[in-house]
């Protein structure tokens, strides 16, 4: 008996990695992404929400005198995966030329 031989999908999974500080920030751009992929007839899976790192900084108040009062900041970074099942030429040229909000990093792999 032969076997059949299924032909592998050319198509290539694209991953973009978001991180912003502010959430609302990286959910519009997230919202705007996922609707550029659907307009130009991709399949996006996602956004999918990672767990947001925290940062904690302790400094002191006062250098010499208040030496036990201290203050502390935290930052926040958000994350969010999108992936890209059904990619094509057209929906990477119109992902590079999208104008995003200043604040989110992008990091885009095939």
């Amino acid at each position: 008996m032969a076997t059949k031989k299924t032909p592998e999908n050319n198509n290539q999974r694209i991953r973009i990695k978001l991180r912003a500080y502010d959430n609302k920030i990286i959910d519009k751009s997230a919202r705007q992404i996922v609707e550029t992929i659907e307009r130009n007839g991709g399949k996006p899976i996602g956004p999918v929400p990672l767990p947001t790192e925290t940062h904690k900084y302790t400094v002191n108040r006062s250098a010499f005198i208040d030496k036990n009062s201290r203050e502390q900041f935290e930052m926040r970074t958000h994350k969010r995966i999108i992936d890209i099942t059904a990619s094509s030429p057209k929906i990477i040229d119109s992902l590079m030329s999208l104008n995003l909000p200043a604040g989110v990093d992008i990091e885009i792999k095939m």
